[in-house]
């Protein structure tokens, strides 16, 4: 799938992305490029590591597992969660071991500047929620928090064998996070069939219910994601480097962008999923700027990113 961005009819940039959408079957529904491509899942996959976490014994409300799926904005119901999953489990945020840095969202950093916050902190990082969970997990079981990023953890590994699980590709060998957490080796192919079971098996229920239900604390209401999320009605979660899976009804969509772009991964998944006939009308007219980003010049629309 190719997409342009057009400024005053001149394509200034072009877009490859990588699509696949599979069933329960594993049949082939969609595709578009090499879906067996390696990548990395990045955050992608953290429903699956919040799964993890509940098995190990963590206890979340909902709204809290949402948080632990999250690349949140970090906006104060995020930090104040990612807080109390960390107070509920015994620790602070010194627990936590990704880095220190302002909120993801730029109006979200002003807002935390304009209460006097002074510099960066572990608990504003996108990936914190995931980061609490995983400590609480280890909390839960009597397992060492200290290495709990570390690939070869207890928790790491059960990680491991259930994105092996719900793949079908074995993640290995893992890399490094931008939060510093193992992150999954797989493919387009394998983030879509994860996918169809994130949308349709009993085990991994909770979190997606999670996901669906509050897109406002996994995303926020203003990234691209967020707003699909609101009308899809199923699982949603990007990853870093223009990645996205979607799931419903047992069916899996994922999207890489080849250049990173998240808007572009974003706008390519409501293309495949209207092309399956997964689009209602009115989701379709909800979704327009998600689906074809408008191109700004002086903060008037003089062009847009478009499907070729």
């Amino acid at each position: 799938m190719r997409f342009l961005t057009v400024r005053t009819g001149l394509t200034e940039s072009i877009h490859d992305v990588t699509v696949f959408a599979t069933d329960r079957s594993g049949a082939e529904l969609y595709r578009s490029d090499d879906p067996d491509r390696p990548l990395f899942y990045r955050s992608a996959v953290k429903p699956f590591q919040a799964t993890v976490a509940l098995e190990a014994g963590l206890t979340l409300p909902v709204e809290h597992l949402a948080v632990a799926c999250a690349s949140h904005s970090g906006w104060p119901a995020h930090v104040a969660i990612v807080r109390s999953i960390l107070s509920d489990a015994g620790l602070d945020e010194s627990a936590l071991q990704c880095p220190a840095v302002w909120p993801l969202s730029q109006k979200a950093r002003d807002l935390q500047m304009r209460r006097g916050v002074v510099g960066p902190m572990r608990v504003f990082h996108n990936c914190s929620g995931k980061h609490a969970a995983m400590l609480g997990a280890c909390v839960a079981q009597g397992w060492p928090i200290e290495s709990y990023l570390d690939p070869n953890h207890p928790l790491q590994r059960r990680i491991v064998d259930l994105v092996t699980d719900a793949t079908g590709i074995r993640p290995e060998p893992v890399g490094v996070d931008g939060c510093g957490a193992p992150t999954m080796r797989g493919s387009v192919r394998g983030l879509a069939t994860a996918f169809v079971a994130l949308s349709s098996s009993e085990r991994c229920r909770p979190a997606a219910t999670a996901v669906s239900r509050f897109p406002a604390l996994v995303a926020d209401n203003s990234r691209p994601d967020g707003k699909l999320a609101r009308w899809w009605g199923g699982p949603i979660k990007v990853g870093a480097e223009g990645q996205i899976g979607i799931g419903r009804h047992g069916i899996g969509i994922a999207a890489k962008a080849n250049a990173g772009g998240r808007e572009v991964a974003v706008a390519a998944v409501i293309a495949a999923a209207d092309h399956l006939g997964l689009v209602s009308d009115v989701m379709r007219q909800a979704l327009e700027v998600e689906a074809a980003p408008p191109i700004l010049g002086g903060g008037v629309a003089v062009g847009a990113l478009t499907r070729e």
